[in-house]
């Protein structure tokens, strides 16, 4: 299919004031008609989808990849509610702050403004389509948005259900693009666009992310991988670290939030482990454990200096015995990738510590990684996790996809 990105991108920079300049009244109306057109064409979503998913089988996509592709009724809901929740949250834009007055007699602050127009490149999971186009929309901006091949029928669906609101509400359609074809010769076109587009956000494989951030002429969010530790500390309620466990660990795999390795205080080593081995054999969890944890488990591989680096995304984990915090915190700063980290502790000083001194994008205190995320940290949903830290670190909502201005206000002032 021809598509042309080049014309696709000035559409988008010529139609960016429209919803840029919105008032927050029609903005909001705006998100609230695409959660209904989501609702309303739930069927016709779903026929697409369904497309995807047979092709996903027939080619033998990975399990990991098929979970995040599906959409179904309740999905689809899901992700109209995450709109709504967005449309909801107060509207960032004009927003003036720290005005004060300086001995000049002029007045200063800093008003929030869009970026512009975003590019977001992401493979499967088609709800990020939605997420994507209304997280740019309540910021004020334009977005191109290229899905992967894996969810073309379904993107597709999703760009009629945004257009159509776009249409509804009297706004250009250019204002959301949804690329009509995998080609990655438009994807590397789109990179050189510099005049028109001002950020790109890659949203997928380590792979992907590194492509894009080596031939993008624009600057970009990354977000290489996710390899998020639990370490349970010598006072840890174990129950309570076994909980955290088995739900940063097994209840999705396929996710960048999910644990991939797991630290433990030698001290409680004799008490925890065998606990940890017999959840992992329920779970079917395939461990790679250090020398002093290995004989903990059963049929445990010896883990490699490419374990500790390892974001599996399956059912599978790196296991390190470490002789305190200390060698704990110096373990994630060394092979953290800056995603999420997790502590878990009775020992309050200890905790403060750990949130001091980890400097991941979200670090917590006895609390499951899965809560990594855009939705449950209050964001309503998330275009993607930064882990570099300009201009944005962590779950990226509507407010980092926005920047400020300074504004003046004077008098007739003049500098002397």
């Amino acid at each position: 299919m021809s598509f042309d990105i080049a014309k696709a991108a000035q559409l988008a920079k010529q139609s960016k004031g429209a919803i840029a300049n919105l008032n927050p009244q029609n903005r909001l109306k705006l998100l609230q008609t695409i959660a209904s057109e989501l609702i309303a064409n739930s069927e016709a979503i779903i026929t697409e989808n369904q497309k995807d998913l047979a092709l996903a089988k027939e080619t033998g996509l990975s399990a990991s990849m098929v979970d995040r592709l599906g959409l179904d009724q309740k999905g689809i809901e899901a992700i109209a509610s995450a709109v709504l929740n967005i449309a909801a949250q107060p509207d960032v834009l004009g927003s003036i702050e720290n005005m004060h007055a300086l001995p000049s007699g002029i007045e200063v602050g800093k008003m929030r403004i869009p970026l512009g127009v975003i590019a977001m490149i992401y493979e499967s999971r088609p709800n990020v389509t939605i997420d994507a186009a209304v997280l740019c929309l309540k910021a004020g901006n334009a977005v191109i948005l290229r899905g992967g091949k894996e969810a073309q029928y379904s993107n597709q669906a999703l760009a009629n259900v945004l257009h159509d609101a776009l249409n509804k509400c009297g706004l250009p359609s250019d204002i959301v693009t949804v690329i009509p074809t995998p080609d990655r010769e438009v994807m590397n076109t789109m990179l050189t666009l510099s005049q028109d587009i001002d950020l790109v956000i890659p949203r997928g494989g380590e792979g992907l992310i590194r492509h894009v951030t080596q031939h993008s002429q624009i600057p970009v969010i990354q977000h290489f991988k996710g390899v998020c530790h639990l370490f349970v500390e010598a006072s840890a309620d174990e129950q309570k670290a076994l909980a955290i466990l088995e739900n940063g660990k097994t209840q999705r795999t396929g996710v960048c939030n999910a644990l991939e390795t797991l630290l433990v205080d030698t001290s409680i080593a004799d008490s925890f482990l065998p606990k940890v081995a017999e959840l992992f054999k329920n779970k079917q969890v395939k461990v790679h454990a250090c020398e002093q944890s290995q004989a903990y488990f059963d049929d445990a591989e010896l883990a490699t200096e490419d374990d500790w680096h390892a974001e599996y995304l399956a059912l599978e984990i790196a296991v390190k015995l470490v002789d305190g915090f200390d060698k704990a915190v110096e373990h994630i700063t060394q092979y953290g990738s800056g995603h999420t980290e997790v502590i878990v502790t009775e020992q309050h000083g200890l905790a403060q510590r750990f949130l001091r001194e980890v400097n991941s994008s979200v670090v917590m205190v006895n609390a499951s990684s899965r809560f990594s995320d855009g939705g449950e940290l209050g964001l309503g949903a998330e275009i993607g996790i930064s882990t570099s830290k300009l201009h944005a670190y962590g779950p990226m909502g509507a407010q980092s996809l926005t920047t400020q201005k300074f504004i003046v206000m004077g008098d007739g002032h003049v500098r002397s």
